[in-house]
């Protein structure tokens, strides 16, 4: 606490004007008020004001200090003015409330809080021993959870690797794109040891095992897909359509990629490399994940467009359902469990968790306790569960479906 309390007291030394020092972060200056140099000084040593300017925002006190309460720890008086100073200025946007739909499905959501605070909990998985793992990409670490006991221990990673995707193997092993220090990093976790698998692409995103034994990847900022061979270390990278995203293996070995840059989806052969691409319709389409059902149905999220859509492989068919919430909901995270397409509306407050059924072609959805965003990714448990998080509120969530 001493050491928390003397960078702050730095943060509020500095020589900036408010105004300034909230530019500097890359946001637009904050209302006056008792309480804005605080929470200028203190919120922007670790994001931008425009983080606060674009929440959806909550009219107490109280709510405000719960959330700012999972990314940093403050005395008492600082949090107190600050969270009075956020509810007065930034109440409840209520026009970003989700339209909830009702149905039969009953679930039961599960969230833990991660031990480092402020760490931006993203991607959970599930290993071989029923274990649940994230990555805290602004702490430069990975997590363990027993979700049987609650218990959780945080491994540390190379200081600049800020790892986004955690993948595990079937030996145990943890496997990580470190999007900031251009490398697919494996850690053992019974020594502890991380190995290292430097890439040309300078920002390693998403990844995915095939049953080849190799490690597929994208590079969203690089424009760039990868295969990393575990056995030998061998890497061949190819430059692709912008800002390559979400990546899955399909039963019959194809590799299926969602485009955040143009309105495309790629299939990529896992021996060449060669891409094929399928165009969504509509130029401002932005797809960020996918899935596949049983019969080979390609499932993505149209995230600019607030819907959901199924590509068929076979003729090239494309079909979309408009999300319940709507254009600016924000499809993000999806995943297919039974036939049933599981995803969350990102841009909504809170982030709601939504089920579609594709038989009936209807929609049930809930809220997210912790739901301020966001959810990024999502894993299917072999128990048929889904892991989300919360980016912002630092939580490690488990959805039972029942």
């Amino acid at each position: 606490m001493k050491k928390l309390l003397t960078i702050i007291s730095i943060l509020c030394a500095l020589p900036f004007s408010t105004s300034a020092l909230a530019q500097a972060r890359g946001g637009q200056p904050l209302p006056d008020g008792p309480g804005k140099a605080l929470v200028e000084n203190v919120c922007s040593s670790c994001h931008s004001v425009a983080t606060i300017t674009r929440a959806a925002g909550y009219s107490t006190p109280q709510q405000w200090h719960d959330l700012f309460s999972t990314m940093i720890e403050l005395p008492s008086a600082q949090a107190n003015t600050i969270a009075a100073y956020l509810a007065e200025h930034f109440p409840e946007d209520i026009s970003r409330r989700p339209n909830l739909i009702v149905g039969d499905v009953e679930i039961d959501i599960i969230e833990w809080t991660a031990p480092t605070l402020g760490q931006r909990v993203r991607d959970p998985i599930e290993a071989p021993d029923g274990s649940i793992w994230w990555t805290g990409m602004w702490a430069n670490l990975t997590g363990r959870l027993d979700p049987e006991t609650g218990v959780m221990e945080e491994y540390r990673l190379p200081p600049t690797s800020r790892p986004h995707t955690i993948l595990p193997d079937a030996d145990g092993n943890i496997w990580y794109t470190g999007n900031s220090n251009a490398s697919i990093g494996k850690l053992d976790p019974t020594s502890g040891e991380v190995t290292e698998y430097k890439t040309q692409a300078r920002d390693p995103h998403s990844a995915t095992f095939h049953p080849n034994g190799n490690l597929y990847f994208t590079a969203q900022g690089a424009a760039m897909l990868g295969r990393l061979n575990p056995a030998t270390g061998e890497l061949k990278e190819i430059e692709t359509q912008p800002r390559p995203y979400g990546i899955k293996t399909a039963q019959d070995g194809t590799l299926w990629i969602a485009y955040n840059g143009t309105n495309k989806i790629g299939a990529m052969h896992p021996d060449t490399m060669a891409v094929k691409y399928y165009e969504i319709p509509n130029a401002s389409t932005r797809v960020r994940r996918l899935d596949l059902d049983s019969e080979g149905m390609v499932w993505f999220v149209n995230s600019t467009l607030g819907k959901i859509g199924r590509l068929d492989p076979a003729t090239g068919a494309i079909k979309q359902w408009d999300s319940p919430s709507g254009p600016t909901s924000h499809p993000y995270a999806l995943a297919v469990i039974n036939d049933v397409i599981w995803y969350n509306e990102s841009g909504m407050r809170p982030d709601a968790l939504v089920r579609f059924n594709p038989e009936s072609e209807s929609f049930q959805s809930w809220a997210i306790p912790s739901g301020v965003g966001i959810v990024r990714n999502v894993w299917k448990t072999e128990a048929g569960n889904l892991l989300i998080h919360q980016s912002s509120s630092n939580q490690i969530g488990l959805v039972k479906i029942n």
